[in-house]
């Protein structure tokens, strides 16, 4: 597979059948303000920056790197773009410390075999909700516990359709990663009531239209006995 545009606005740059098997999905968005939407596990960064090019973008264009939580599968990626691009990182409160302290546990980084080195994270992210501002329409996030402490989701409306970034919806859950089943079905409930109309999921790629969307958050929430 390659790079290619899902709508308008959205690309998926990056993946398990795109750049590396141990990667998460990473998508950029831009509605005025090209943002990178996680950064896979690291050993495929430059292929990352690779293949922006090939959709017409620079890495160096990149206004933001928003880090949906801290699982070395989705930051591992950051710290070169922080290094060579000059990047600025973005992620919640509640998940900057274990990235900022290089937290091997917390981050998964010892499932994967690799060594996360601490990152900074530029802006931090409180509350419950926040956008990022952009020419034609902001990229905007919800505190999304469950999964982690600190997992956030994104959406944005380009016009045509609600688009929903759920990294993570599917888990898993352990106390190591400090999981919260309870947390994590308020969280899906939340995400249900934005009636998206494509899902950019994390690891198994774009969840389209907007009722297989619906029957795909449901189906996890009755397979953990929450619905």
């Amino acid at each position: 597979m390659r790079p290619e545009k899902i709508t308008e606005g959205v690309y998926i740059v990056g993946g398990p059948e795109i750049t590396s098997p141990d990667d998460c999905c990473v998508y950029l968005v831009d509605l005025g303000r090209p943002i990178l939407v996680d950064a896979g596990a690291g050993r495929s960064a430059p292929l990352l920056a690779r293949n922006l090019e090939e959709i017409g973008y620079s890495a160096r264009d990149l206004s933001l790197l928003v880090l949906t939580h801290c699982h070395i599968d989705h930051v591992g990626g950051a710290g070169y773009f922080m290094e060579k691009y000059g990047v600025r990182l973005a992620a919640h409160e509640l998940d900057a410390q274990p990235l900022r302290e290089g937290d091997k546990r917390r981050t998964a980084a010892q499932w994967y075999g690799v060594d996360l080195k601490p990152l900074e994270v530029g802006e931090i992210l409180r509350g419950e909700e926040g956008e990022f501002p952009a020419e034609a329409s902001p990229l905007r996030w919800l505190h999304t516990p469950g999964h982690t402490p600190g997992s956030i989701s994104l959406y944005l409306n380009n016009g045509l359709y609600t688009v929903l970034f759920g990294q993570d919806i599917h888990g898993p859950f352990y106390a190591s990663f400090g999981s919260d089943l309870d947390a994590w079905a308020a969280s899906m409930r939340r995400l249900l009531e934005l009636q998206a109309d494509i899902l950019c999921e994390g690891h198994f790629g774009i969840i389209r239209p907007a009722s297989e969307v619906r029957r795909y958050i449901e189906d996890y929430l009755r397979n953990y006995g929450r619905l």
